[in-house]
């Protein structure tokens, strides 16, 4: 006869005994399923590094700061891609700019066009896409209420939930709805996840893993333009004693300083292609000092940061503040020098922002950028002799302490702060005055608020539209 395995007895018999457990023990294990979660998201982040291929297993980058570049501000974690997105956004903007600079000899309209193509959203989009980093992406707030074992799925019967093992791969991922520039903006953050941990290699190796054709080059091939020689047309010695950056070929000097008005025998060039190169290395090196200057600030503090100080109103500040607008090779430079001597405006402050800058000609700022072109060029793609040259010019740089976001940011602010709707903003151009006027409108407490501002460009004429629009509403809401 065979003993039985196993014995049923009622429940009314049966009696459960159990160890004294305190209710904090009990409660700990209510963090369960965010831990799992949170051990699930660092497996997945580990896989994806594997996924991008052998070549970036050389990079000793960590789960957690992969992780960090896959989060998004929905999921309202400590940590968010945002500051990681700026970052990588401005190194996939300069390393784009350094390749189509080298590799063409385009103007300055088109290769800015060629770039906007290779960066778009769209284009950073479709990368992310090939390579399948877009399961990877957590856009959704954890709800420990809806939490299964990771390898399990549950099929819901009744009030009840039957749990089932889908699959042993622990890194089964699930359908997803997310926008196309979320996926753009992945992307960005995880080239400024490599970037910041293990330098500008392994962030060029990213994004040619996902398909993008670049290169980091170190030195760039300039073809001189330039026959005449540079004391015949410019003060080096003084600019150089300005910059405090002795150039090796002066004839950059001169392409840099040259407006494509300036018309003379011996220089077949202008500034647009160092001007193109230049804005990219700037808006580079500053976004990288800031982050690391400030490793604790918030993304939108990185990036009123960076808007308060790459722009055109601070550099054309920073060059009449250096006296670069003496030196400009311009067609009406007698009459610009003329317009700002007798402003009766000071130029001795800080540079940063917009307003310190504001209406001034933008033909000085794309004069500053491309002195920045060609420092770089003449240095042999050194950022760091650039950023030593031009620091200088900016000083004082913009701190947390002193930054103050723009108006058309403020005024963006203010409206998602309060529920209103977003401004819509009008712009009409007076091309006999020369200026564009545009009116600024936003419904707040059933009340219609508008601002007018007029300025020599779109730009400008919407800051100063939001700055009149935003004085309108703080005046009522004091009452």
């Amino acid at each position: 006869m065979v003993e039985p395995t196993s014995v049923k007895l009622p429940p009314e018999l049966c009696k459960i005994v159990m160890a004294p457990v305190s209710a904090n023990t009990l409660f700990s294990f209510s963090f369960v399923p965010s831990i799992m979660y949170r051990i699930q998201c660092l497996l997945l982040s580990a896989k994806l590094k594997i996924q991008l291929g052998p070549r970036m297993q050389q990079f000793n980058i960590t789960a957690m700061k992969i992780l960090e570049a896959l989060t998004t501000k929905e999921c309202q974690e400590k940590f968010s891609m945002e500051s990681l997105e700026t970052l990588g956004d401005s190194f996939i903007k300069y390393v784009t700019g350094q390749n189509l600079f080298n590799k063409y000899k385009h103007r300055e309209d088109m290769l800015t066009s060629m770039r906007e193509e290779k960066v778009s959203n769209p284009a950073l989009c479709q990368l992310a896409c090939k390579s399948e980093i877009v399961g990877y992406i957590r856009g959704e707030l954890f709800n420990p209420q809806k939490w299964t074992i990771p390898g399990f799925g549950y099929d819901s019967r009744g009030n009840n939930k039957v749990f089932f093992r889908a699959t042993n791969n622990m890194y089964s991922l699930k359908k997803i709805s997310i926008k196309s520039k979320r996926i753009a903006d992945t992307v960005e953050a995880l080239t400024g996840a490599y970037l910041s941990t293990c330098g500008e290699l392994a962030a060029v190796h990213f994004i040619k893993a996902l398909g993008m054709d670049v290169e980091l080059h170190s030195k760039m091939q300039v073809e001189r333009t330039i026959t005449t020689k540079s004391e015949e047309l410019i003060d080096a010695e003084s600019l150089q004693t300005m910059l405090k950056y002795v150039f090796y070929d002066t004839s950059l000097l001169v392409e840099a300083l040259t407006h494509s008005s300036y018309n003379i025998t011996g220089i077949t060039a202008c500034n647009e292609r160092l001007e193109f190169l230049g804005d990219a290395v700037l808006d580079y090196i500053l976004t990288y000092y800031f982050y690391r200057k400030y490793p604790n600030c918030t993304p939108a503090l990185l990036t009123n940061l960076r808007k308060a100080s790459v722009n055109n109103c601070c550099y054309a500040h920073a060059a009449v503040k250096a006296g670069l607008h003496k030196h400009i090779l311009h067609s009406s430079s007698k009459q610009m020098v003329n317009d700002l001597e007798n402003s009766g405006r000071s130029f001795s402050g800080p540079s940063h922002g917009w307003e310190a800058g504001i209406s001034l000609p933008e033909d000085l700022a794309d004069l500053f950028e491309a002195i920045a072109g060609a420092i770089y060029v003449d240095s042999g793609n050194d950022k760091e002799v650039v950023w030593s040259a031009i620091r200088r010019l900016l000083e004082p740089l913009a701190t947390p302490g002193t930054m103050e976001p723009d108006p058309v940011s403020e005024l963006k602010e203010l409206c998602e702060h309060k529920h209103y709707p977003k401004p819509s903003y009008s712009p009409t151009r007076d091309s006999v005055a020369g200026v564009t006027r545009v009116v600024a409108q936003v419904t707040a407490a059933r009340t219609v608020y508008s601002g007018t501002g007029t300025g020599r460009n779109q730009d400008v004429a919407e800051v100063l539209a939001a700055k009149a629009l935003l004085k309108k509403i703080k005046a009522a809401a004091r009452g």
